[in-house]
């Protein structure tokens, strides 16, 4: 196949003002730049205890608030409670329209392991913990993360702990509820409770098992924002995905997060990083349009990684 290539494209440089060239949605009632920053990277290895260089995660949050970002995602079992302190040194007090998203739900073992979170008692503790974290009085969205299971959603009711949101909610401590790691039938069992703003599930280029789901949140106007959208700690690698890049004088994960801002108007994306050169890299993304013979290559992705998956060709 032979690509489209972008006429004179050498490299998609990253620039500060291309970043107003991003297109919006909506979370809730609260407009955001669909491409948004991910803090989990800004913990130490494996998002437990602090950071390398402190310093340099506070210039990644201020770079990317300068450069028109207003949409953060966080949670305070990063770390944990690191990613919510330096948000705050880093950005308090909050300049107005950056919409701070928090998740619950999980808590760190002693060794960084992922534990359940999820009583009413430890749900309201977690919003606690993160109002006095970041500084606030009011949490803008509050994702509850499920832990049915750790490694992808699993079915099973979330109504004890959707209500026990629904309940802070009431208090004034929550304006608004997401969801991550679940199921099209938990979302309909939450929307019985509440109003869900949110979906926040692992989808990217090759995974790609939320396909529908993104769809039928898209018609109802909830957001989908998909984490690992580089491929978290395993980064996307496909031969496809850099010649795709080479035709268009982008880098692969450039390519990787246009894809996703064209797949569908709903999805915000969240990319996270510690380097300041790697975030101007990622929001540069925001000006890079695919041509329809890249997106039909790209699309075919996600089948080869199935089938790659069932022990068939690589991707």
């Amino acid at each position: 196949m032979t690509l489209s290539q972008t006429p004179g494209a050498t490299s998609l440089q990253p620039q500060k003002s291309s970043y107003a060239l991003s297109e919006t949605f909506k979370i809730g009632d609260h407009t955001v730049h669909r491409l948004g920053y991910g803090a989990m990277q800004l913990a130490g290895p494996g998002v437990f205890g602090p950071p390398r260089d402190r310093a340099a995660a506070v210039a990644v949050l201020r770079e990317a608030v300068e450069s028109g970002v207003n949409h953060i995602d966080t949670s305070d079992f990063y770390g944990p409670h690191v990613t919510n302190l330096i948000l705050r040194e880093a950005l308090h007090p909050y300049r107005d329209g950056l919409q701070i998203v928090t998740k619950v739900g999980a808590r760190r073992g002693p060794a960084g392991e992922w534990w359940p979170a999820q009583s009413a008692a430890e749900l309201t503790q977690a919003v606690h913990d993160n109002l006095r974290h970041l500084g606030l009085d009011r949490l803008d969205v509050v994702n509850l993360r499920s832990m049915l299971s750790v490694h992808g959603p699993a079915e099973g009711s979330l109504a004890a702990q959707v209500d026990a949101l629904a309940e802070l909610q009431q208090q004034g401590l929550v304006r608004h509820i997401g969801l991550s790691n679940v199921t099209p039938a938990q979302v309909a069992e939450a929307q019985r409770r509440v109003p869900v703003v949110c979906v926040q599930n692992h989808y990217n280029l090759v995974h790609r098992a939320d396909d529908a789901f993104i769809d039928g949140l898209g018609r109802q106007g909830i957001a989908y924002v998909p984490f690992f959208p580089l491929g978290g700690f395993s980064p996307l690698q496909s031969a496809r995905l850099d010649q795709a890049a080479a035709a268009l004088g982008a880098t692969p994960m450039q390519v990787a997060l246009a894809w996703l801002l064209q797949r569908a108007p709903n999805l915000l994306l969240i990319p996270g990083t510690s380097s300041v050169a790697h975030l101007r890299e990622n929001l540069a993304a925001a000006r890079l349009r695919l041509p329809a013979d890249v997106v039909a290559m790209l699309d075919g992705l996600g089948a080869d990684a199935a089938s790659a998956a069932a022990g068939h060709a690589p991707v």
